[in-house]
C-alpha cells in the first residue's frame, strides 16, 4: 500500500471509532468512553498485520462487531469493549486471555474467553457426530459464563452475513444455513427482533438468491402503492386519535423477504397473493400507570373504524411473550377489503420489541432483574446437561420451542404457566417438576378427566393426578412436545432400557450354557447379526422381555454352522467397492445413467434421488454423502437441505447436471379450482398430447363446486413439466396449478 492509502484508511478507521461512540444506545460516562479506547488500541495493535477476504483491514470488523452490540443490540460499555476484542486472543500470538483479564478485568475476560471457546469449537473434527449441532449446544454451555457472549456471537454472525460477497459460493452456503438453522432462532428467543429479520433474509440471499432477489424487485416495484395504502388507512384514524389528544407515530413495516417467502410456501400462493406483506405500528407515549388503559383505547378507536378479525387478535400486554415482548396484535379489514395487521404498543414495549433484552433491563427495578432470561436460561441448562441427547434431536428441538407460540394455563392453585402451543398435560406435568411428570397417571383439565394427549389451550386449569407405581412409556414420547419432557422421558426409558438389559444377559447367559454356547463377544456378534439388531444392549434388552424367546434360540444354536461363520467373516471383511446381487438390482436405476456430475473435477459418481423432494433434471441440487446409501441428491430447496448443509457441511458436495436424455422422472402435481363438467378430460386431455410426458396416475376430488386433484407424471426433465404447468393453467375454471 502507498502512503497515501495507509493515510486514507486511517482516517476511515478513526472515522468508524467515532461513529460507534456517537452510536451508542446507553449513555456513556468517561470511564466508560477511557474502557472502549483501551479495547480499540489493543484490538487494532492485536489485527495489525490481519485483512479480510475482501481486502479491507480486519479492525473494521471488530468495530462493526462493537457498533451493532451498542446501536441494534444496546448493551453497556463492557460489552462493547468486550466486541472490540472478541477476535484479539485468537488471532494475534501477542494477547492471551490472562492479558485481557490483567488490562480490562475479570468481566470483560470471561466474555472473550467465551467467544473466544466458541470459535475454537468450529476447529474441532470429530466425524462421528454432527459437528455443527454438537458445537451449538457447546456454545449454549457458554451461557453459564455470561450471557452475553452469545449475544455479541450473533452480532459477529450478523456482520459476517453482511459481508460475505468475497467469500466462494460453497462457502456462503454452508454459513447462510448455519445461520438460518442456528443463529437467526436464537436471535429470535433472545429477543433480538430486527437482527434475527436480518439474519434470515441474509440467509435466504445466499441459500436461494433467485427467490430473494426475485421477491426484493417485486416489493420495490409493489413500494409506492404500499405507502399510499398505509396512508390511506391512518388517515382514518388519525382525526380520532387526535381527538383523544394521544402522542403517537404511526408507521407501515414492510413484512421481511423470509417471511413473505414462508407464507408463499406455506399458503402455496404466489407474491401477489399474500395480502399482508406489510403491518401497520402504532406506538404511543404513556407514563407506566395508563400503559396498558391507552393500548386498549386505541385498540377501541381501531375497531370502531374497522371490522376486526376476532380470532387473530394477540394480547401480550396481559401475558407477555416469555422473550419479555409485549405489544397488541389485531387484524382489521382495511379499505379495498383487505385484511392488515395493526400491531399497538408503547414507547417502552417498542424499545423492548426492538432491543430485546438490554431495553427490559433499562425499564426493571435493580431487584427485579433475575427476569425471565434467568428462567430460560435455567431450562436450557437441564437440557444441556444431559449428555445423551443426540445433538442434531437437541438442536431439532431447541429450535421447535423457539418458534412455537405460546399458551398460557393456570395450575390448581391459579399460577400461570407458559407452554407452547400443541402442549400436552405430560409437558404441563414436567414443567411442575420432574418427578411430578415421572409419576404422572392422569390428567384434569377445567375439572374433567382427559387423555394424556390432550392439547392444552390458553386459559385451561390443569390438575396432574399422580401415583408411585407410574413411570414413563414409550408412548409418552408421541405427545410429549416440549424439549424438557421428551428429554426426561427418553432417559428415563433408556434407564429402563438398561435395567432389562442387565436382567437379559443373566438370563441369556443361562439359556445358552443349557445349549452348549458360551456367552463372549464372539457369541453376542454372532447373535445380534443373527437377530439382525444394532447393538449387544437390544440384544439383551429382547431377551429381557422375552421378544427373543427359547425356540428362537434353538435355531440360532442350530443354524450356526461353518457356512454361517464364514458368511459372517466375509460380511465383516468385505471391501466397499464389493457390492451384492441385491444391493446392484437396487441401485440399478440409479448407476446405468451419469445424469450428475460432483465436485469442481466434475466426476461422474453413482448417486440416489433422494425421496424427500424427488429432484429432477433442471431443479439446482447438492449431493450429500450418506453413511450407508453412497451420494444422495437433493434439492437445494429440499425441506432438510437447511439442517444437512448446517450439521454436515464436510459431506455437501455441489452436483450439476449434464445430460437429462435417458432417464425419467416422477413429479407429482396438484391442480385446484371451480368444478364443471369435462374438466377432468380437460386436464388429460393437455397431458396426453404432451408427447414426452406420461400419466402414471391421477385423482380427483369435488366438493360444493370446489375441486382438488393430484396428478403423478412421468417426464424427462424440469422444461418439459414447466411448459405442461403453464398448459394447465390456462384450462378454464383452473385456480392454482403447483408441484409438490
Amino acid at each position: 500500500m502507498t502512503e497515501e492509502e495507509i493515510e486514507k484508511e486511517n482516517a476511515a478507521i478513526t472515522k468508524a471509532y467515532k461513529e460507534l461512540l456517537k452510536v451508542s444506545y446507553t449513555t456513556l460516562t468517561d470511564d466508560d468512553k477511557k474502557l472502549i479506547r483501551k479495547a480499540f488500541d489493543v484490538a487494532l495493535d492485536g489485527h495489525k498485520d490481519q485483512r479480510r477476504k475482501s481486502g479491507e483491514a480486519y479492525i473494521f470488523h471488530p468495530i462493526a462487531v462493537a457498533k451493532i452490540v451498542a446501536q441494534e443490540i444496546g448493551l453497556d460499555a463492557t460489552s462493547i469493549a468486550a466486541a472490540l476484542l472478541h477476535d484479539v486472543v485468537e488471532d494475534s500470538p501477542d494477547y492471551e486471555i490472562e492479558d485481557i483479564e490483567r488490562l480490562f478485568g475479570k468481566t470483560v475476560a470471561t466474555i472473550v474467553a467465551g467467544l473466544t471457546k466458541i470459535s475454537s469449537l468450529s476447529k474441532e473434527q470429530d466425524m462421528d457426530v454432527s459437528l455443527q449441532a454438537e458445537n451449538f449446544r457447546k456454545m449454549l454451555l457458554t451461557l453459564n459464563d455470561d450471557v452475553r457472549v452469545i449475544i455479541i456471537k450473533i452480532a459477529d454472525r450478523l456482520h459476517n452475513m453482511q459481508t460475505m460477497d468475497s467469500m466462494r459460493t460453497d462457502k456462503q452456503e454452508k454459513i447462510a444455513s448455519e445461520t438460518l438453522y442456528i443463529y437467526a432462532p436464537l436471535a429470535h428467543r433472545i429477543g433480538l427482533y430486527n437482527i434475527k429479520t436480518q439474519l434470515e433474509d441474509l440467509g435466504l440471499k445466499y441459500t436461494e438468491p433467485d427467490v430473494y432477489y426475485d421477491i426484493l424487485h417485486k416489493i420495490k416495484e409493489s413500494k409506492e402503492e404500499q405507502d399510499l395504502y398505509i396512508a390511506q388507512f391512518s388517515d382514518v384514524i388519525k382525526r380520532t386519535l387526535d381527538r383523544e389528544q394521544l402522542n403517537y407515530t404511526i408507521k407501515g413495516r414492510p413484512k421481511s423477504i423470509f417471511s413473505i417467502r414462508r407464507k408463499m410456501i406455506k399458503q402455496g400462493v404466489t407474491f401477489d397473493e399474500v395480502y399482508d406483506k406489510f403491518a401497520i405500528r402504532i406506538i404511543y407515549k404513556s407514563d407506566a400507570a395508563n400503559e396498558k388503559f391507552l393500548a386498549w383505547k386505541i385498540y377501541s378507536i381501531v375497531t370502531d373504524h374497522f371490522r376486526p378479525n376476532p380470532i387473530r387478535l394477540r394480547d401480550w400486554i396481559s401475558s407477555p411473550k416469555t422473550t419479555g415482548y409485549e405489544a397488541l396484535h389485531i387484524t382489521v379489514m382495511g379499505p379495498k377489503g383487505r385484511w392488515v395487521e395493526v400491531q399497538i404498543r408503547s414507547e417502552r414495549m417498542d424499545e423492548i420489541a426492538e432491543k430485546g433484552y438490554a431495553a427490559h433491563y433499562k425499564y426493571k427495578q435493580a431487584d427485579e432483574k433475575e427476569d425471565s432470561l434467568e428462567d430460560w436460561i435455567n431450562k436450557l441448562q437441564e437440557a444441556l446437561e444431559n449428555p445423551e441427547t443426540n445433538a442434531v434431536d437437541f438442536v431439532e428441538q431447541f429450535k421447535l420451542n423457539l418458534y412455537s407460540k405460546e399458551i398460557f394455563v393456570f395450575t390448581p392453585a391459579g399460577e400461570l404457566k407458559s407452554l407452547p402451543k400443541g402442549a400436552t398435560p405430560i409437558d404441563f406435568a414436567f414443567s411442575i417438576h420432574t418427578e411430578v411428570g415421572m409419576k404422572t397417571r392422569g390428567a384434569k383439565v377445567n375439572g374433567k378427566l382427559v387423555p394424556l394427549s390432550y392439547e392444552l389451550k390458553s386459559g385451561d386449569q390443569v390438575s396432574i393426578l399422580t401415583s408411585e407405581s407410574a413411570k414413563p412409556t414409550a408412548n409418552w414420547l408421541d405427545y410429549a412436545t416440549t424439549a424438557r419432557s421428551r428429554s426426561k422421558i427418553k432417559s428415563a426409558l433408556r434407564e429402563d432400557k438398561k435395567r432389562i438389559g442387565e436382567d437379559g444377559k443373566e438370563l441369556l447367559k443361562r439359556k445358552l450354557k443349557q445349549l452348549k454356547i458360551t456367552l463372549n463377544e464372539a457369541s453376542i456378534n454372532e447373535l445380534v447379526n443373527y437377530f439382525k439388531l444394532k447393538t449387544s444392549l437390544d440384544l439383551f434388552y429382547r431377551v429381557g422381555i422375552g421378544t427373543i424367546d427359547n425356540t428362537m434360540l434353538k435355531d440360532f444354536a442350530a443354524s450356526r454352522s461353518n457356512t454361517l461363520m464364514n458368511f459372517i467373516k466375509n460380511k465383516i471383511t468385505r471391501k466397499p467397492q464389493q457390492v451384492s446381487k441385491e444391493e446392484i438390482e437396487k441401485d440399478e436405476v440409479t448407476s446405468n445413467y451419469d445424469l450428475l456430475v460432483f465436485g469442481k473435477e466434475e466426476e461422474k459418481l453413482d448417486y440416489k434421488l433422494s425421496s424427500c423432494c424427488n429432484p429432477i433434471p433442471g431443479d439446482d441440487v447438492f449431493g450429500f454423502l450418506t453413511v450407508s446409501e453412497g451420494i444422495k441428491v437433493h434439492k437445494k430447496n429440499c425441506p432438510n437441505a437447511l439442517s444437512l448443509q448446517s450439521n454436515y457441511a464436510y459431506r455437501i458436495m455441489t452436483a450439476k447436471w449434464i445430460d437429462s436424455s435417458q432417464q425419467e422422472f416422477l413429479a407429482t402435481i396438484v391442480i385446484t379450482g371451480i368444478d364443471h363438467i369435462g374438466l377432468v378430460n380437460d386436464v388429460t386431455k393437455i397431458i396426453s398430447e404432451n408427447m414426452h410426458v406420461n400419466m402414471k396416475s391421477i385423482s380427483f376430488e369435488s366438493n360444493d363446486g370446489i375441486f382438488s386433484g393430484k396428478i403423478n407424471v412421468i417426464v424427462k426433465n424440469n422444461t418439459l413439466l414447466k411448459k405442461l404447468l403453464e398448459k394447465l393453467r390456462k384450462i378454464n375454471g383452473i385456480d392454482k396449478v403447483t408441484r409438490v
